[in-house]
């Protein structure tokens, strides 16, 4: 898959982000992680992210992650492309770009540097050392220290052919419709916030119609049927599917921070898909909160 294949996968559909197995002893369980890709793939998502922030990326050891991809990308093979997640220190992120290319992944979502403070220049650097490190496509990650002016994005499309990706997490609307109208269709834009659909009517307006689902990992059929509301404009479903159970489901996230992650893990565990625990920092959903989301789960997905 070349850069501009990537872009125009990210162009429209459904993208996701499976979370990412772990055993009783939170080490990396590849026969279960490769059983729910199966089970996910053929539910319609336009891209799966392998190792994402719902994979737990920022938890996993540099050992341990080629095996992930390489997981990803023999079970997901002509059923529906991967794209790896990347982050953390430069050096750091280039090992993990260039073993997603070496093991078949069709592009990397480029996370955030964690931690230090860093320039538009900075920034810039970062990005341009990961892009000139592989070939295939790579999509930066407004988010958290790591958000980039219009003026810095312009500079590195020009030098980097292979940037062909934007995605949001800061949800800053003036922001993003000036980075949309700076750079037009050179980047395909991807809607990122945690629980995307809450936000996917307002940044289908901004010109970003595609965006990543963290609950198809466990109401596929639900968040499907959400992403055609939003691509019909059918605001009636649209309304009832937030009502019926994204609010709720939001007010059960925001119990504890590090549950954007938690939760997802939870609720596949209720439909039968579990994953093993989260690893530290995160912590599981209580008792009391997995009943309260099965009850949710219920309403619009009967397992």
């Amino acid at each position: 898959m070349t850069p501009q294949d990537l872009k125009n996968v990210m162009s429209s559909g459904l993208l996701s982000f499976p979370i990412t197995d772990f055993d009783a002893n939170g080490d990396f369980d590849a026969k279960s992680y490769a059983a729910r890709l199966e089970w996910l793939a053929p539910f319609g998502a336009s891209a799966l992210f392998a190792a994402g922030g719902t994979g737990e990326y920022f938890s996993l050891t540099g050992s341990e992650y080629p095996a992930i991809i390489q997981t990803a990308v023999n079970t997901c093979r002509g059923k529906v492309p991967i794209i790896a997640g990347s982050g953390g220190p430069t050096r750091f992120a280039i090992d993990c770009a260039q073993a997603a290319e070496k093991a078949g992944a069709h592009g990397i979502l480029l996370m955030p540097h964690y931690m230090t403070e860093a320039s538009q220049e900075g920034l810039a650097a970062h990005v341009e050392a990961v892009c000139r490190s592989v070939d295939f496509g790579v999509i930066i990650y407004n988010r958290g220290i790591s958000r980039f002016t219009p003026e810095t994005v312009a500079r590195l499309c020009e030098r980097n052919p292979n940037l062909v990706g934007f995605k949001d997490g800061v949800g800053d609307i003036e922001a993003m419709s000036a980075m949309y109208l700076t750079m037009g269709d050179r980047l395909a834009y991807l809607g990122g916030l945690p629980t995307a659909e809450v936000y996917a009517a307002a940044y289908k307006a901004l010109g970003t119609p595609v965006y990543s689902s963290a609950v198809f990992n466990f109401i596929p059929k639900t968040a499907m049927r959400f992403y055609e509301a939003v691509k019909n404009d059918d605001h009636a479903t649209q309304h009832q599917l937030l009502k019926d159970f994204f609010m709720p489901y939001l007010a059960i996230r925001n119990r504890s921070a590090g549950y954007a992650v938690s939760i997802i893990k939870a609720g596949a565990r209720i439909v039968g898909h579990p994953a093993g625990p989260v690893r530290p920092p995160l912590a599981d959903l209580k008792a009391d909160e997995v009943e309260m989301l099965a009850a949710l789960i219920r309403k619009v997905e009967p397992v």
